[in-house]
């Protein structure tokens, strides 16, 4: 796997060995960012893994980025896929829920998140209602969620703007109703 486009374009992006972490496509990651256009300020990679959806945003523009993963071998192959960036990076072994009251006690923002959890296990609903409730989307960010095709979650006060299937992959895009 490698970046696709922007200033980091063909960097490598290391994988784990193991199928506890699937990587976003590159054929599921260049659809997400020719729909999203161009990318700029803070970024949120929550559920990380190997940070590929983070580091596209990065190389396409955002100023910075959170990576957020709860398992140490996603956190260490992170570690590898952003070591010599130049942009600001932060980078966090946590549970998905204290991760974001943290953020939310810090004070953060951002204008695009990503949630990419493991399948199936009814993590997005809980997720999207922390980041409503902290705050934590700006007016105009959107967040991107990845989950397998038939899955449903509630949107939690965000509007879905755009929904694709890409074989047994479902992105839906959301916004703040009030942005």
């Amino acid at each position: 796997m490698r970046v696709i486009s922007g200033s980091y374009k063909g960097r490598k992006i290391h994988t784990l060995s193991h199928n506890d972490t699937r990587p976003t496509t590159d054929k599921v990651r260049e659809n997400i960012f020719n729909i999203l256009g161009p990318v700029e300020g803070d970024v949120l990679d929550l559920f990380a893994g190997t940070g590929a959806l983070g580091m596209e945003a990065i190389s396409r523009g955002a100023d910075s980025c959170i990576f957020i993963d709860g398992a140490k071998d996603a956190v260490k192959i992170l570690k590898q896929n952003t070591e010599g960036i130049e942009e600001e990076i932060e980078i966090y072994r946590n549970d998905y829920r204290r991760a974001l009251k943290a953020l939310a006690k810090r004070g953060r923002s951002f204008n695009l998140i990503f949630l990419d959890p493991p399948y199936r296990k009814n993590i997005i609903t809980h997720a999207l209602s922390e980041i409503k409730e902290a705050g934590l989307l700006n007016a105009d960010g959107r967040i991107v969620v990845e989950t397998g095709r038939d899955e449903q979650f509630e949107h939690a006060g965000f509007e879905n703007i755009r929904e694709v299937i890409y074989g047994t992959v479902k992105v839906t895009i959301l916004k703040d109703y009030e942005g």
